[in-house]
């Protein structure tokens, strides 16, 4: 398979060739081309495009004229290999580039040539600073050539201006720098107005939650995005796969948090491990034993803790079991601001806005003493999958999407392309050291981190948690290594440390966050030449693991630190058979030839086996994670047809208002109702209760007359009959009340209509929330079906499909009888 892969890699680099050596053959004529002369460019491509030509027929040029633009405001020039990669990226492809061979810059090519079409290009990054630096950093590119860039971060949106602010400062110090340098270039716009620019920056969170929010409001103009054309996914394996598993969640307060977590949370700490409950660590599972039940009972003074009765409080037990057993602080999350805020466990980045959902939250902060915030009811949510599905086209960007191409394939249709390097590659990836004891590792880490320090080589040190970070940098204070540390406490200051890494003496501790999307230059940033080339003697940047990490892509991206642009460099993993990865999911035959083989402590354990298990741990990880994914997305994809058929209607009440159809609306809903209501009330006797809602709707004076016609329907089998008298009676009152209604001012009018169209969307809303959870509740009941050897994928389905045969219906019976009872409160026509 790999062997195919390859010769297809080659075959599609081949093809693609004297597409490069097009745009190249332009160069000479744009660099005679004044600097004001690319806005007119622009213009005419743009204008072809509308006369019909093809993106694909104009990409040479379109790509030439962009790395024209790069080398007079960047003094930066596309490379060779960087042009097949913008051609990957305009074909909705992946491109794996390797670190340090400028992704960022390679997507402006695609980014600029689709923007051309003016439908809007939206770029994704992993986080708020990528977002505001590219947009500063590549904003130059598309203000050269008369585009609008703008980036999205929490609640705030911006639009790229060269003149905003401080107009003489020195673009090439601050690109790079300091995250509150950006702000000098961008200027604070609205979010609607950061859709409509032609590129839009943002992370992944971002653009999925505008979309749920769009959703969600009460007029048209309300809504920010403007479709989804196409999207470049930088770091695409951390977003699509990595994050996959966590869905977008919109939610608002329900009712107050009980006592019931503090409480809880005090019984847990009391019940021990081993005697009270086991934990499962390979599938994050806690189970409570006979004896913690008992435990558990007497603390609470009841004498079934899983009778009818008390069925609610084994919720609370369980969210708290799991938060003590399975969740750390400094690892899954920290405790800022009095608050508990969740740690991305791929890239170590605080997710801030994000909260865990189910009630693990509170137990959470139940654990950590700080405030219980209410529990949350589901307005909204969507899986990453299938919010990027949404997009025409989509492509990304990644130095390590290789190990995920089946994935990609199957999910996303995207097809990996791996590009060259512009020189040759020549880091040292040497093979992991390991040790016996966690113990012994550290000791030799810091001997040889210690020794690189003395030589002035510098080295960097990666770490899979906030904790695991502290530790080892607390461990260099005690043997006097200067250090700085990089992590989700001291994000801000990212940009400033990732910056001089690469300097003389420079020893850096961070977690999964350094891993990703910016660069380590050898002599600094700005570099040094001359420190550079010490630096480069000395053997470029040192990279060191403490731990394997689950994902072997993880691993990969913290090697790529080092060795960019064919720079010297090494890495290596320090590993220890204490290991979460080894401890849990290593092989035992691994464990027992350990203990046969009794080594010092010491020396460290090089073979050919001991590698093999690490690989096969990550494997079995992956696959693991890779079902998780996978049937993530096969119930959300159950979910997402219903959600597509429930925001189309609600689009249908906003545009109808919108093009003053609500009548017509109203009317339509109304028809519906009443062919739903003869076809229940004519199956069965219930003449009595439909004559009682009729009356109290203001449909009817009196009920005999109207129980006669139902019976007369009935007795005659004529189900038209009833239909055609019940629309008869409705759509009288309803033109009446309506005739009333005109003769009131145009104010009294406009809230009327605005009364009705609220009414029709809260009670669309209201049923949607409901059905998310009742969704939410079947997907953990059909779980339980599985003993019973039955497949809870296909219980799901079928169950849900009974809930949402149920789900228009309601919505529009209760929409005949909020509106009747509604003219009937305004109006006195009878």
């Amino acid at each position: 398979m790999l062997f195919f892969w390859q010769d297809a890699n080659k075959k599609y680099l081949k093809k693609h060739w004297p597409l490069v050596e097009k745009i190249n053959s332009l160069e000479e004529k744009y660099s005679s081309f004044k600097d004001e002369d690319f806005k007119n460019l622009t213009l005419n491509f743009k204008k072809r495009i509308k006369e019909g030509e093809s993106l694909d027929n104009l990409l040479p040029e379109a790509f030439a004229a962009v790395r024209e633009a790069a080398k007079r405001t960047l003094n930066q020039r596309h490379f060779d290999v960087q042009l097949l990669g913008g051609i990957a990226l305009h074909q909705g492809k992946i491109a794996e580039m390797a670190t340090g061979e400028g992704k960022t810059l390679a997507a402006t090519l695609a980014v600029y040539l689709n923007a051309l079409t003016g439908r809007g290009v939206h770029v994704v990054t992993v986080n708020d600073y990528l977002a505001q630096r590219d947009t500063v950093w590549m904003g130059q590119i598309y203000d050269f050539l008369g585009l609008k860039t703008s980036c999205l971060v929490h609640e705030e949106a911006y639009l790229y201006d060269s003149q905003w602010q401080k107009k003489d400062l020195d673009k090439k110090r601050d690109i790079l720098g300091a995250f509150k340098v950006f702000k000098d270039f961008l200027r604070p716009i609205s979010r609607k107005e950061a859709y409509l620019a032609d590129i839009t920056y943002g992370n992944s969170n971002e653009f999925g939650f505008d979309y749920l929010r769009d959703n969600m409001v009460y007029s048209l103009e309300d809504k920010v995005q403007r479709g989804h054309y196409y999207a470049i996914v930088d770091e695409v394996d951390s977003i699509l796969i990595d994050e996959a598993r966590t869905p977008l969640i919109i939610s608002q307060p329900d009712v107050q948090s009980s006592d019931w977590y503090k409480r809880f949370a005090s019984i847990v700490e009391k019940l021990k491990e081993g005697e009270d409950y086991e934990v499962d660590e390979k599938f994050r599972s806690v189970s409570l034993t006979s004896s913690g039940i008992r435990k558990v009972e007497k603390m609470l003074g009841v004498a079934n803790l899983y009778s009818p009765d008390n069925f609610h409080l084994v919720h609370y037990l369980d969210e708290s079991l799991k938060a003590k057993t399975l969740f750390f602080k400094d690892k899954d999350y920290v405790v800022k601001n009095n608050e508990i805020v969740i740690v991305d466990e791929f890239t170590g980045r605080l997710m801030p806005g994000r909260r865990f959902s189910g009630g693990l939250h509170q137990a959470l902060e139940a654990k950590e003493r700080v405030p219980v915030k209410s529990e949350s009811r589901t307005l909204g949510t969507i899986t990453y999958q299938n919010y990027f599905r949404l997009y025409e086209k989509l492509a990304g960007m990644t130095g390590t999407a290789q190990p995920s191409a089946e994935e990609f394939d199957k999910v996303y249709h995207l097809e990996v392309i791996s590009i060259p390097t512009n020189k040759p590659m020549i880091r040292k990836d040497l093979p992991d050291l390991v040790f016996l004891t966690k113990k012994a590792k550290f000791k030799n880490l810091v001997k040889r981190v210690l020794e690189a320090y003395q030589k002035g080589r510098p080295v960097l040190i990666g770490t899979r948690s906030i904790e695991m970070n502290e530790f080892v940098s607390r461990l260099f204070e005690q043997f006097n290594i200067p250090h700085q540390v990089l992590n989700a406490k001291h994000h801000e200051e990212e940009g400033a440390i990732i910056a001089q890494a690469g300097r003389l003496k420079a020893v850096t501790v961070a977690t999964n966050m350094a891993g990703r999307g910016v660069d380590i230059i050898l002599g600094g940033n700005p570099p040094d030449e001359e420190e550079a080339k010490k630096v480069k003697e000395l053997g470029g940047l040192l990279v060191l693991g403490t731990e394997r990490h689950e994902a072997r892509r993880i691993d990969d991206q913290l090697r790529g630190r080092a060795g960019r642009q064919g720079d010297p460099g090494s890495s290596q993993f320090y590993l220890s058979l204490e290991d979460d990865l080894l401890r849990i999911f290593g092989s035992e035959k691994l464990k027992k030839m350990m203990e046969k083989l009794n080594m010092p402590e010491d020396l460290p354990i090089e073979s050919k086996l001991v590698a093999k298990a690490v690989r096969e741990a990550q494997k079995k990880i992956e696959g693991i994670n890779f079902d998780i994914r996978k049937r993530t997305l096969e119930y959300d994809e159950v979910l997402q047809k219903q959600r597509e058929k429930f925001y189309q209607e609600r689009d249908s009440i906003l545009l109808a208002e919108k093009e003053n159809l609500l009548l017509e609306k109203a009317k339509e809903i109304i028809l519906n109702s009443l062919r739903k209501i003869t076809i229940s009330y004519f199956s069965l006797p219930q003449e009595d209760s439909l004559a009682e809602m009729f009356l109290n709707l203001g449909l009817i004076q009196e009920k005999e007359s109207f129980i006669e016609k139902i019976k007369e329907a009935r007795e005659k089998e004529d189900q038209s009959l009833l239909e055609s008298y019940l629309r008869e009676i409705s759509l009288k009152v309803f033109e009446e009340k309506f005739k009333e209604i005109e003769k009131r001012n145009n104010e009294e009018k406009n809230k009327i209509f605005l009364t009705i169209k609220v009414l029709s969307l809260q009670i669309l809303d209201n049923l949607w929330s409901q059905h998310l959870e009742d969704m939410e509740s079947l997907r953990e009941s059909v779980n339980i079906r599985a003993w019973g050897q039955r497949d809870p994928l296909v219980e799901y389905k079928t169950e849900s499909l009974k809930i949402w045969r149920d789900f228009f219906d309601k919505f529009e019976l209760l929409f005949f009888q909020n509106f009747f009872l509604f003219l009937k409160k305004i109006t006195n026509v009878s």
